[in-house]
């Protein structure tokens, strides 16, 4: 009998997948039991305790929402929340007065990301590419893989530095028709983002290919600490250029709301009659995921946003830890100098944003972290959110070590 079972299980084929870099490193660092190990992998904002910091503005969000009650929202979303997110982003924009924004809750960026990439294949089933940087988040391709795009790669980083020309000859010999992601800033992992004139090629070559492009708005805010500074490309493409475009936003770094799963997707419409239809396509993907999309952080989100006391404090939340960040990247730049590490290390303060690729090997970084317990991702990205004044001094003279000694 037992063995008829077997024979008739259907989860035996089930394939044994290797654990999500990511969190597979958050596990590594949690079973060591160094009292020197210091985790530079995970993309959560640290203040200079190594603690996570609950934002002023999100403490003063949560009294005003106390006791507002558990209710169903609506599949696609709190109305509330859905506005005043489109309008943080798209205030001023014609594609907003016009009523040519389609938008929908969702799980954080990631869930914003799939809701796009789900309803773009309900509007039009047929194959398309989909463009990614290389390297890009790591779990870009498999959400769109996931969905049935066919997933290529777009040169992007060479040499420490955004590879401008690679990138603008790949994505001129694209299909056409093809979905383009694109990092609105603070480039996820490199750091690395193109200037405002280089994103006006980026346009030119999407506009002349009829390139569908979404925006991946994680990290607004973390890169200069203004939001409207950070969102400067998503602008120019839809309100310059008249482009349509999807935009695929979250809350969790630039409001610390990482367990909160709060996101949004919108897409802007080339006309204020097609907006009603595409929601309706948004809400139908979202129905057939999770239903409708959890309360709690988008009453946070849109309090903060509307109101007025409260945003401020958040603009000033966000000034602190993007200060942090910024002064972090120079502390660890400057003692790389001292130390007379070898190689160029200019790289550190070129980059913006949460995260630095440092350019070690992987045969450096798995050195630093066997001998140092010292945990970064096999590329060298670190998130510089890891750094305080407590633990910088030991990273940089185990990056010295390791490049003077491990090829």
């Amino acid at each position: 009998m037992g063995s008829i079972q077997t024979e008739l299980s259907l989860l035996q084929k089930a394939p044994l997948f290797p654990p999500d870099p990511i969190f597979g490193l958050t596990k590594q660092y949690l079973a060591d039991g160094s009292p020197n190990k210091i985790l530079l992998g995970g993309g959560t904002y640290r203040d200079e305790k190594g603690q996570p910091w609950v934002l002023p503005s999100v403490g003063l969000a949560e009294e005003a929402v106390r006791g507002s009650g558990h209710e169903h929202l609506p599949i696609a979303g709190l109305q509330s929340f859905r506005d005043r997110a489109a309008e943080l982003i798209l205030h001023g924009t014609q594609a907003l007065k016009g009523g040519r924004i389609a938008s929908c809750q969702s799980l954080s960026g990631t869930g914003a990301l799939f809701l796009a990439g789900a309803a773009l294949r309900e509007i039009d089933p047929s194959p398309r590419d989909l463009l990614l940087t290389s390297p890009t988040w790591a779990n870009h391709k498999r959400i769109f893989e996931s969905l049935g795009f066919v997933v290529k790669d777009l040169p992007y980083y060479k040499n420490q530095r955004f590879d401008l020309d690679s990138y603008l000859g790949a994505l001129d010999s694209s299909r056409p028709g093809s979905i383009v992601i694109l990092h609105a800033c603070a480039h996820n992992p490199t750091g690395c983002d193109p200037t405002r004139e280089q994103w006006k090629r980026i346009a030119a070559v999407v506009e002349a290919k009829s390139l569908f492009p979404i925006f991946d708005s994680a990290y607004l805010g973390f890169k200069s600490g203004d939001v409207d500074a950070d969102s400067w490309a998503i602008r120019y493409f839809v309100e310059d250029l008249g482009l349509e475009a999807g935009i695929c936003v979250s809350f969790s770094k630039n409001m610390g709301l990482y367990g909160e799963r709060i996101g949004l997707v919108a897409f802007v419409t080339r006309d204020s009659s097609l907006t009603q239809n595409v929601v309706t396509v948004l809400e139908r993907v979202q129905r057939a995921t999770v239903s409708t999309p959890p309360l709690y952080g988008a009453k946070l989100v849109s309090t903060i946003l509307g109101t007025s006391e409260i945003k401020s404090q958040w603009e000033k939340d966000i000034i602190t830890m993007s200060s942090r960040i910024l002064a972090v990247r120079q502390k660890l730049h400057q003692r790389l100098l001292e130390l007379q590490t070898p190689g160029d290390w200019s790289h550190i303060i070129a980059q913006e944003g949460m995260f630095s690729y440092l350019g070690l090997s992987p045969t450096q970084v798995a050195h630093i972290r066997d001998e140092y317990h010292i945990y970064m991702l096999g590329s060298s990205r670190i998130a510089l959110t890891g750094l305080n004044d407590g633990n910088l001094e030991y990273v940089a003279q185990c990056v010295d070590k390791a490049v003077r000694q491990i090829e």
